[in-house]
């Protein structure tokens, strides 16, 4: 199985590599797990966790029906199918054309735009590009640029109820689903609402095709995220979910002067949202741990600040 040229096929993505072959081989009898385990675990780890849910399906499809997946294998990954704006936005940043910093900003930039608009991406960029240029007056890699733009879009895109309606509408999953299971499979969406959870439903409650009304009017009302209209903004998950991006820049913006003196540390800091994962309650605990190790890095970067000139004097 040419595993990559598939997922780049598929996703015009080679990320979800690994996760096509761990479908596989447990489409093979290889892993003995469950596949509800996998799933979960995969929901857990909460990077791009749409793309490796469907990228696990397909691995099993390999296996399961290898001509439904015939001649998907290309050997080169498609051109990139960006729109003007996306292509605009994504130039902004200054990135350099085969950089790893600007294939990250050509899937976030999209998804962003999406997620909530155009606005929303270019502050996203923005910051970037910011981080970018204080990366590259230090003399450093590009590593800084690259870890912010991995973590900042995963606090700025936390999956609400408005992103689980999108995501549930998404033409390629529902193309996914057809090419699997048939045009006329039916379909039961397994959810579980955090309004039904505090009233004490301890279970996922199963919706069909009937509620699609429902999502795209949950879609269509993304607009009010955040604002005093969001009816579930109001939950504390979703609160601290909305402080997240911006103590996150701020934290950046404070550590970014260090980057020529503590390089490392200054990545480290930017890389600590991969902490902040899960749903509810297991999610808000991992918020504590990533702002208690924040705090703990900023100590040291703001020590080694004023360390450094009493040494240097006589």
């Amino acid at each position: 199985l040419d595993a990559q040229a598939l997922a780049e096929s598929l996703f015009g993505d080679h990320m979800p590599t690994n996760t096509l072959l761990v479908g596989a081989a447990w489409q093979l009898g290889l892993i003995p797990i469950s596949v509800d385990a996998i799933r979960e675990a995969l929901r857990l780890n909460g990077a791009a966790i749409e793309m490796n849910l469907s990228a696990f399906e397909w691995g099993r499809a390999v296996v399961a029906d290898p001509d439904l997946v015939a001649g998907l294998g290309a050997t080169e990954a498609p051109a990139s199918s960006l729109s003007t704006r996306d292509r605009a936005i994504v130039d902004s940043v200054g990135a350099a054309p085969d950089s790893r910093l600007r294939d990250l900003l050509e899937m976030r930039v999209p998804e962003l735009v999406a997620y909530q608009g155009a606005g929303y991406a270019r502050e996203y960029v923005s910051f970037v590009a910011e981080v970018l240029v204080a990366d590259r007056a230090a003399g450093g890699t590009g590593a800084a640029a690259e870890a912010v733009a991995r973590q900042l879009y995963k606090l700025m895109a936390y999956k609400d109820e408005y992103e689980v309606a999108r995501l549930h509408l998404d033409p390629a999953e529902r193309a996914r689903i057809a090419a699997e299971f048939g045009d006329g499979a039916k379909v039961r969406y397994m959810l579980h609402p955090p309004m039904l959870r505090a009233m004490g439903m301890d279970r996922k409650i199963a919706l069909g095709s009937w509620f699609d009304p429902a999502f795209r009017a949950l879609r269509a009302a993304r607009v009010v995220r955040g604002t005093r209209l969001d009816a579930f903004g109001y939950a504390k998950v979703r609160r601290v979910e909305r402080e997240l991006p911006g103590e996150y820049r701020r934290l950046v913006e404070r550590a970014l002067p260090r980057l020529a003196s503590r390089y490392d540390t200054v990545i480290e800091l930017c890389e600590l949202p991969d902490l902040v994962r899960g749903y509810e309650q297991v999610k808000l605990r991992n918020v504590e741990t990533y702002r208690r190790r924040c705090a703990e890095l900023m100590r040291q970067l703001d020590e080694s600040a004023v360390a450094t000139p009493r040494q240097a004097t006589p």
